[in-house]
């Protein structure tokens, strides 16, 4: 299958799984463009073509999910509250029974593809700590340093 183009992190708000705790206000920022950066030097498709070894999607499910927008929709951040890399998973819309292109999904076939939607963002996640851990960029901006070979999901 063909490795569509990352997730573009510019202009993302708060995450949806996110919550301000009094010791991180402040800082907000999420490194979303650092993150973006990895992905585009080779971490989404490393990860993307792992994912794609051990999938159970066919290329009719791939081609849903693309048309969802699920893998543009695929959120990483760093979670300042949590001093992690983290990411958010989007799910198929609630309303996908009136959308035309949905009309070979079911409710089992959307819960699996929910599903292995998620497991690509764990994936391109691993991928994406195996960057930050070898990238002396990232490293030297402070924020990949502290976290990873120390702190477990």
């Amino acid at each position: 299958m063909d490795v569509p183009e990352p997730p573009d992190l510019s202009n993302r708000g708060t995450p949806r799984e996110f919550e301000w705790q009094d010791e991180t206000l402040g800082s907000e920022d999420f490194y979303r463009e650092d993150i973006e950066d990895l992905l585009q030097e080779g971490a989404w498709e490393e990860g993307f073509n792992e994912w794609g070894e051990y999938t159970t999607l066919d290329e009719a499910q791939i081609r849903i999910v693309s048309d969802f927008g699920l893998f543009q929709a695929l959120d990483f951040y760093w979670d300042p509250t949590e001093d992690r890399l983290r990411f958010d998973a989007p799910t198929i819309p609630d309303d996908w029974r009136e959308r035309d292109a949905t009309a070979s999904l079911d409710s089992s076939t959307v819960s699996m593809i929910n599903d292995e939607v998620d497991d690509l963002g764990r994936v391109v996640q691993e991928v994406l700590k195996n960057y930050i851990e070898r990238n002396d960029d990232v490293s030297d901006h402070g924020w990949g340093e502290q976290a990873y070979g120390n702190r477990e999901e």
